[in-house]
Protein backbone atom coordinates (compact mmCIF):
# COMPACT_ATOMS: atom_id res chain seq x y z
CA UNK A 1 0.00 0.00 0.00
CA UNK A 2 2.88 2.35 0.66
CA UNK A 3 4.37 1.46 -2.54
CA UNK A 4 0.92 2.58 -4.16
CA UNK A 5 1.34 5.83 -2.46
CA UNK A 6 4.15 6.40 -3.48
CA UNK A 7 4.49 6.02 -7.47
CA UNK A 8 2.05 9.06 -8.24
CA UNK A 9 4.54 10.92 -6.28
CA UNK A 10 7.50 9.60 -7.97
CA UNK A 11 5.82 10.33 -11.22
CA UNK A 12 4.94 13.92 -9.65
CA UNK A 13 8.30 14.70 -8.76
CA UNK A 14 9.60 13.48 -12.20
CA UNK A 15 7.04 15.35 -14.01
CA UNK A 16 8.11 18.70 -11.94
CA UNK A 17 11.84 17.66 -12.57
CA UNK A 18 10.92 17.74 -16.18
CA UNK A 19 8.68 20.90 -16.66
CA UNK A 20 11.66 22.72 -14.31
CA UNK A 21 14.06 21.56 -17.32
CA UNK A 22 11.81 22.53 -19.51
CA UNK A 23 11.24 26.01 -18.15
CA UNK A 24 14.81 26.79 -17.34
CA UNK A 25 16.01 26.00 -21.12
CA UNK A 26 13.10 28.07 -22.55
CA UNK A 27 14.60 30.85 -19.87
CA UNK A 28 18.13 30.75 -21.16
CA UNK A 29 16.76 30.58 -25.10
CA UNK A 30 15.30 34.01 -24.06
CA UNK A 31 17.94 35.19 -22.65
CA UNK A 32 20.52 34.29 -25.01
CA UNK A 33 17.85 35.88 -28.24
CA UNK A 34 18.09 38.80 -25.86
CA UNK A 35 21.38 39.63 -25.42
CA UNK A 36 21.87 38.56 -29.27
CA UNK A 37 20.01 41.69 -30.16
CA UNK A 38 21.10 44.08 -27.66
CA UNK A 39 24.56 42.75 -29.59
CA UNK A 40 23.24 43.83 -32.91
CA UNK A 41 20.58 46.71 -31.99
CA UNK A 42 22.09 48.31 -28.85
CA UNK A 43 23.26 51.59 -28.26
CA UNK A 44 26.98 50.54 -28.81
CA UNK A 45 25.86 47.63 -31.17
CA UNK A 46 26.59 46.27 -34.78
CA UNK A 47 24.78 48.48 -36.12
CA UNK A 48 25.49 51.41 -33.86
CA UNK A 49 29.52 50.43 -34.75
CA UNK A 50 28.83 50.15 -38.58
CA UNK A 51 26.84 53.79 -39.14
CA UNK A 52 29.76 54.99 -36.74
CA UNK A 53 32.16 53.72 -38.67
CA UNK A 54 30.95 55.25 -42.02
CA UNK A 55 30.70 58.81 -40.24
CA UNK A 56 34.41 57.97 -39.05
CA UNK A 57 35.62 57.55 -42.59
CA UNK A 58 33.70 60.55 -44.24
CA UNK A 59 35.05 62.96 -41.07
CA UNK A 60 38.32 61.35 -41.95
CA UNK A 61 37.86 62.20 -45.98
CA UNK A 62 36.40 66.08 -45.03
CA UNK A 63 39.29 66.36 -42.57
CA UNK A 64 41.52 65.31 -45.76
CA UNK A 65 39.56 67.89 -48.10
CA UNK A 66 40.46 70.57 -45.90
CA UNK A 67 43.76 70.00 -45.05
CA UNK A 68 44.78 70.10 -49.17
CA UNK A 69 42.43 73.02 -49.13
CA UNK A 70 44.54 74.59 -45.87
CA UNK A 71 47.95 73.86 -47.93
CA UNK A 72 47.02 75.67 -51.00
CA UNK A 73 45.69 78.67 -48.94
CA UNK A 74 48.78 78.63 -47.11
CA UNK A 75 51.09 78.12 -50.53
CA UNK A 76 48.55 81.30 -51.38
CA UNK A 77 49.39 83.29 -48.70
CA UNK A 78 53.00 83.07 -49.13
CA UNK A 79 52.86 83.85 -52.48
CA UNK A 80 51.16 87.38 -51.39
CA UNK A 81 53.72 87.74 -49.14
CA UNK A 82 56.88 87.48 -51.84
CA UNK A 83 55.86 86.39 -55.54
CA UNK A 84 55.03 90.39 -57.60
CA UNK A 85 53.74 88.57 -59.93
CA UNK A 86 50.80 86.70 -57.68
CA UNK A 87 50.46 90.65 -55.71
CA UNK A 88 49.75 92.00 -59.19
CA UNK A 89 47.35 89.00 -60.03
CA UNK A 90 45.35 90.14 -57.36
CA UNK A 91 45.44 93.88 -57.78
CA UNK A 92 43.95 93.37 -61.58
CA UNK A 93 41.53 91.10 -60.20
CA UNK A 94 40.07 92.42 -56.90
CA UNK A 95 41.27 95.98 -57.00
CA UNK A 96 40.89 96.64 -61.00
CA UNK A 97 44.39 98.16 -61.22
CA UNK A 98 45.70 98.40 -64.92
CA UNK A 99 48.94 99.34 -65.81
CA UNK A 100 49.61 102.72 -67.26
CA UNK A 101 48.44 102.39 -71.12
CA UNK A 102 45.92 99.58 -70.57
CA UNK A 103 42.07 99.13 -70.60
CA UNK A 104 39.91 97.69 -68.32
CA UNK A 105 36.79 96.65 -69.84
CA UNK A 106 34.52 95.47 -66.94
CA UNK A 107 31.53 93.53 -68.68
CA UNK A 108 28.00 93.14 -66.34
CA UNK A 109 27.39 90.08 -64.52
CA UNK A 110 25.17 87.63 -66.07
CA UNK A 111 21.56 88.36 -64.22
CA UNK A 112 20.56 84.87 -62.72
CA UNK A 113 16.95 83.89 -61.81
CA UNK A 114 15.38 87.99 -62.21
CA UNK A 115 12.15 87.95 -61.75
CA UNK A 116 9.54 90.36 -63.29
CA UNK A 117 6.74 90.74 -61.15
CA UNK A 118 3.85 89.19 -62.63
CA UNK A 119 0.64 91.11 -63.24
CA UNK A 120 -2.05 90.30 -61.00
CA UNK A 121 -5.91 90.00 -61.34
CA UNK A 122 -7.08 93.28 -60.15
CA UNK A 123 -4.69 94.98 -62.92
CA UNK A 124 -6.44 93.21 -65.81
CA UNK A 125 -9.69 94.77 -65.18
Amino acid sequence: MKEDLLIPVREFVSNLVRWRRLLASAACAVIAVCLCAHALLGENGWIAYRHKKAEYQNLQQELRRIDEENKRLDAEIRALKSDPKAIEKEAREQLRYAKPGEVVVLLPEPRSAVQTPQPTESAHK
